[in-house]
This record gives structure tokens, C-alpha cells and sequence, in this order.
């Protein structure tokens, strides 16, 4: 499947434009950030919280929602870790819900947080104060029509696909594998098999994003 027709070539300058109109005094809001595995979505999250501020918005990734490992390994799924029926995302879907419906007066809520030096998520790290207006949230599968990833959709303002091009992706991800201790094949075995099948999935429902961008 191809995207390139939709794409819009745009800078993380305009993202932050883009979010800022979202943004309402008193009220919640939250954009999601979404695209196949090494589109960047955890770095172009991460630079566009910094860049709103922390009085602004917060980031708060899907990717605390993974299954342990161990709950991977009675599933019969941990070689498959990262496909879409390896998260909680029925946990996921509420914790947006509660997060689009927190107001000012309400208390912190607390999100996980994944750690991939240990390849496990760690609940409660991630305050959420009520009187942040924008949550920024990214993950692979925000736009996906089965399960409760669809509850997770309806609850988010917009959703941005980011496209760039398919050989930087590529090396993205051979390059993150490395950094955390696999080696070269193995590295090359998860990019190109698991990975990127998951990418095929996931490119499938570009179509429902608010945009497909490409920064430059």
C-alpha cells in the first residue's frame, strides 16, 4: 500500500502550530501521534512536548500499555512482542478516557511508563496533573479498527500518521535494536520479520488519520 499521495511535507515547527491550536484554557485535550515502528513517533513526541512546555502538555506513550513478558510467554506471543495483540489495550483505552475526562479540580492521574533497557513497563510513573491542557500520546496502533483500540480513538482530538521515508525508518529500527544489546542479525531479523509486518498494519489504516506528515 502507498500513502505518498497524501503525504504533507512539513517541520516539527508547524506540529507544534498545529498543536497549540488545539489547545483551550480549562479544558482537555489530546493529540496522538502514530505510524509504523522507526517512523519516530516517541522522538517527534518528545520534541514537541519540550517544545509546548510542561504547563502546556504532557506525553503520555502507549507503549506503557505491553504485556509483560512473562504474561507474553503463557500467551504463547513473546516472539511477537509489539504486534497489536501484545498490549493492553483495553487499559489503554480507559486510561485515555479518564484522561479526557480529568478537569482542574480533579487529582493527578498516573500513566506506566515502558522501559526498553528491561523490555517491561512501570505503572504510576507518569504524572498527569488536571491542569495540563493537551496530552500528547503516540503508539502504533491508534487508528487500528478492532478491539478497544477504537474507544482510544474516540477520545483522542486528532491523530497524526507520520510517514517518513521507508529506508530511514529501516534504519531506525536496526539502529535502536543495536543500541539495546542484539546483535547485527538479530537486529536485521526483528526490523525486517516482526517489525515490519507490524508496519503493514499499520500503514493500512493511515487512511484515518487527520494527517500524514512527513517532517523535513
Amino acid at each position: 500500500m502507498t500513502i505518498e499521495q497524501d503525504v504533507e511535507d512539513t517541520t516539527l515547527d508547524q506540529l507544534v502550530a498545529w498543536a497549540e491550536a488545539l489547545v483551550v484554557g480549562g479544558e482537555r485535550r489530546i493529540v496522538g501521534l502514530t505510524g509504523a515502528p522507526g517512523a519516530g513517533k516517541s522522538t517527534v513526541a518528545e520534541q514537541l512536548v519540550t517544545a509546548l512546555g510542561p504547563e502546556v502538555a504532557v506525553l503520555v506513550p502507549m507503549d506503557g500499555f505491553h504485556l509483560a513478558n512473562e504474561v507474553l510467554i503463557e500467551l504463547g506471543r513473546r516472539d511477537r512482542k509489539g504486534a497489536h495483540d501484545t498490549f493492553d489495550d483495553g487499559g489503554y483505552a480507559r486510561l485515555i478516557a479518564t484522561l479526557r475526562a480529568q478537569r482542574v479540580d480533579d487529582p493527578v492521574v498516573y500513566a506506566p511508563r515502558f522501559l526498553r533497557e528491561i523490555e517491561e513497563s512501570i505503572g504510576s510513573s507518569i504524572p498527569v496533573p488536571p491542569t495540563v491542557p493537551l496530552v500528547v500520546t503516540e503508539g502504533n496502533y491508534l487508528l487500528l479498527e478492532a478491539d478497544a483500540w477504537p474507544a482510544a480513538r474516540a477520545c483522542i482530538d486528532e491523530v497524526w500518521f507520520l510517514a517518513p521515508d521507508t529506508e530511514i525508518r529501516h534504519d531506525r529500527l536496526l539502529r535502536r535494536h543495536e543500541s539495546y544489546g542484539k546483535s547485527p542479525q538479530d537486529a536485521a531479523f526483528w526490523a525486517l520479520g516482526p517489525d515490519e509486518r507490524n508496519a503493514q498494519l499499520i500503514e493500512s489504516t493511515a487512511g484515518r488519520a487527520d494527517r500524514i506528515v512527513r517532517l523535513r
